[in-house]
């Protein structure tokens, strides 16, 4: 049961393809994309074959697959052509319509299912994402409401909350410290980041909104952290960035990392400063961080 064997427990599979072991277990039982080997114990072993799969499994979600549909897929290739790539799209006008109606026992049944089924960052990135932009954007044209937007804002930094706060504490990477901006109160994509960078094998302090920088250099003393990571969708206010951050930078001697909107419009003000501007996308910013700070191989 050795990984010299070519053959790997379910937590290397985990590692290796980024979908955690629930829902390696979800796709095999559900949908048979895997049939593993067992021990005569039976617990689960994986070949780099399965690895492959999953990978390209991936791929197929990524681009809009429903994953009932994924096994015929990859066993016709060919058919590709003629399966509509618009999961994402639909179910982001399930939640709408959900939130549309205050409906959280329906809102709870989509969440559930979706995450049982696709890996955080994917269900970040294709779903939560584009669909807080799109409340906002409704929003901004009266087409929606504030309520709305307020009632899943307030539904989804509880479940991301709650995600955070009973993760397993696996990670042996490094330390990072994540805060929002000085007046930044909106935590969203601040809890979005901690999971994913969690995920990724770094030890997450979480610090919440409206932090003040000249805090975080007594943060980083007691806790012995590697990395600052600061989030802001605001306007990034002048006096932070002509002062406040360059004094956090002077006085720190880690990386500081500024992700969000308002990153990618100071990128320039940000370099300036001496920090590190991590863009506005959450998986860039990860590689960005993973640049400076390789996240640890998790153990197995």
């Amino acid at each position: 049961m050795t990984e010299e064997t070519g053959l790997y427990p379910i937590s290397t599979l985990a590692a290796q393809t980024g979908v955690n072991s629930v829902t390696l277990r979800a796709w095999e039982r559900r949908y048979g994309l895997l049939k593993p080997k067992r021990t005569p114990k039976g617990h689960r072993l994986y070949s780099e074959q399965d690895i492959a799969l999953i990978k390209s499994v991936l791929r197929l979600l990524d681009e809009g697959i429903a994953i009932s549909q994924v096994r015929s897929m990859l066993e016709q290739p060919d058919a590709q052509g003629n399966v509509a790539s618009d999961t994402w799209t639909r179910a982001r006008q399930e939640f709408i319509r959900a939130i549309g109606h205050f409906d959280e026992t329906r809102l709870e049944q989509l969440y559930s299912e979706v995450l049982s089924l696709h890996p955080v960052d994917m269900v970040t990135r294709r779903l939560l994402m584009p669909l807080l932009r799109e409340l906002g954007t409704r929003w901004e044209s009266a087409v929606g409401s504030v309520a709305e937007e307020h009632f899943f804002a307030m539904y989804l930094r509880n479940k991301l909350g709650a995600r955070f706060h009973h993760r397993t504490p696996n990670p042996t990477g490094p330390k990072l410290i994540a805060a929002c901006v000085p007046g930044e109160l909106h935590e969203i994509g601040l809890l979005l980041f901690a999971l994913a960078a969690h995920e990724a094998g770094y030890r997450v302090v979480l610090l919440g909104a409206n932090m003040p920088l000249t805090e975080l250099p007594v943060v980083v003393q007691r806790t012995a952290a590697e990395g600052v990571v600061l989030s802001g969708s605001i306007e990034l206010a002048a006096e932070m960035l002509q002062h406040a951050l360059p004094a956090l930078v002077r006085a720190l001697r880690i990386p500081v990392f500024l992700g969000g909107t308002g990153a990618t419009t100071h990128a320039a003000a940000i370099d300036a400063a001496g920090a590190i501007a991590a863009g506005e996308n959450l998986l860039q910013g990860l590689q960005h961080i993973a640049n400076l700070l390789p996240p640890h191989a998790p153990h197995q």
